[in-house]
């Protein structure tokens, strides 16, 4: 039996190697008895501790796994609906957020990761991520052998009323005046279909790549990031349409491509909608950001009057302050992005439904929309690395950079200040910054840097590599 451990947001492993039926149902097992110790302490019987949502992505036989976690979930009394189909992650926050008897949900995904991968996300009964307590909870009652317990479970429509929703938080008329001209890209993942199927439901004009069903991903890795939209980044300008939306491989993520064939990082999305949401929509509150959030994005809180709460890396750290209340917005440098007036998630979807009502109503292509942007708080550039280390290296990155590591200044710029809430962050001056942290998900270190051009990102991430592997 594998060592299974949650991470940033979940467990996941390569198919077939520790991602088996007996590991599976090991983990299903132990989230439904702390789903249930919660009914149960919330003074729910244990005859009918209430509803478990089961949702999958377009993993290889994602399907079958999902409808074993279904199972066996049910096994411990529990009213079991699995999604008949695939769906975005989102999709299943929603519907756990909006059915009063739902205690949480389990989603069969592995996210960003490459094909070969599948995993389990546990969301609670607002939508959310569950928190780290929960998840140590579940690691403690995994057992050493899998349950033979079964029960029955219910396959329901998640997508119909989901996809409903999102088209009533867009101004639809905006949208089908603008004749909006879109490439879509779900880099065959779980927003295959239903966002391309969306834009045209408002009468914009769709081209949807990498959306066959391919559980291999043609080996592209369903993350909305170069190179792996390279073939988007290529389609926009050659059909000549005004953007392309990419999602990852669950859909709770997102990136873009202006006119031009540029890309548009998570960095420039958030404060771009941040701007929209304020401005146009009239919304107010807090935003709140990971560690990794461009120095944009904290002009542009300053620019509208808003407060930006900073939090360590993963959307659950964002999914705490939004608990809190007082929240407009939260996103992370990944391409998360949440709104909690929908769910306490992130929805790449809705993000991109948001992209194309800003270009409707204000009457512009998603180059012009970042040039605006530009002009009103500055250019900055990112980039960000992930760095395979041995085991050594890693542990003295841990036991020595991380909390000790202080240098005056980086690529002859002064550190201005030092953020160690989530591996090291130096703040330089002229607003750029490096930073470097272990990866949630992966064995690798991850570093990060932003500055005012590309030449000066690519400093600062040697810069980093190096202090991490000497």
């Amino acid at each position: 039996m594998a060592d299974i451990h949650f991470g940033t947001d979940g467990w996941r492993a390569i198919i077939g190697d520790d991602f088996t039926n007996e590991n599976l149902v090991r983990v299903a097992d132990a989230a439904a008895r702390i789903f249930k110790e919660e009914a149960l302490a919330s003074g729910r019987s244990a005859a009918a501790p209430g509803t478990l949502i089961v949702g999958h992505d377009c993993r290889l036989d994602a399907h079958t796994y999902a409808r074993l976690a279904a199972e066996v979930a049910a096994s411990h009394g529990f009213t079991v609906r699995l999604t008949q189909d695939y769906c975005p992650t989102p999709t299943l926050c929603w519907s756990v957020a909006q059915d009063n008897d739902a205690v949480g949900g389990i989603m069969l995904t592995s996210s960003h990761n490459p094909a070969e991968y599948l995993g389990v996300k546990l969301r609670m009964a607002d939508g959310g991520a569950a928190g780290k307590g929960f998840t140590d909870r579940v690691e403690a009652a995994l057992s050493e052998a899998p349950t033979v317990a079964r029960g029955a479970c219910e396959e329901v429509d998640l997508m119909t009323p989901y996809l409903d929703v999102l088209k009533q938080r867009v101004d639809g008329e905006a949208i089908r005046n603008s004749h909006l001209r879109v490439v879509v890209d779900p880099l065959y993942g779980a927003g295959r279909g239903y966002l391309a199927g969306l834009l045209r439901d408002l009468g914009v004009e769709v081209c949807e790549i990498n959306s066959d069903e391919d559980p291999t991903f043609d080996g592209l890795h369903p993350e909305p990031i170069p190179p792996w939209v390279d073939r988007c980044i290529a389609k926009v300008p050659e059909l000549g349409y005004d953007a392309g939306f990419i999602n990852d491989g669950d859909a709770d993520r997102i990136g873009a491509v202006d006119e031009h064939g540029n890309f548009v990082n998570p960095h420039r999305i958030i404060t771009l909608l941040v701007s929209h949401l304020a401005e146009d929509k009239g919304l107010t509150g807090r935003v709140v950001s990971t560690i990794t959030a461009s120095a944009m994005l904290a002009r542009q809180c300053k620019r509208l009057g808003l407060e930006l709460t900073s939090t360590p890396v993963g959307f659950k750290w964002i999914y705490a302050e939004m608990e809190k209340g007082d929240v407009m917005l939260g996103g992370e440098e990944s391409g998360g992005i949440g709104i909690p007036g929908h769910v306490m998630e992130r929805d790449g979807l809705l993000m991109a439904l948001l992209l194309a009502e800003t270009m409707a109503q204000r009457g512009m292509s998603l180059g012009q929309l970042v040039d605006d942007m530009f002009a009103k708080v500055g250019k900055l550039e990112f980039d960000r690395r992930g760095l395979a280390i041995t085991e050594d290296q890693m542990a003295n990155f841990r036991s020595a950079i991380v909390p000790s590591y202080a240098p005056k200044s980086v690529c002859g710029k002064k550190v201005v200040a030092v953020d160690r809430r989530d591996g090291v962050k130096f703040s330089l001056e002229g607003d750029a910054w490096v930073m470097m942290r272990p990866s949630g998900t992966e064995p690798l270190v991850r570093i990060y840097a932003e500055a005012e051009t590309v030449d000066e990102v690519s400093d600062l991430l040697d810069a980093a590599a190096a202090a991490v592997t000497a």
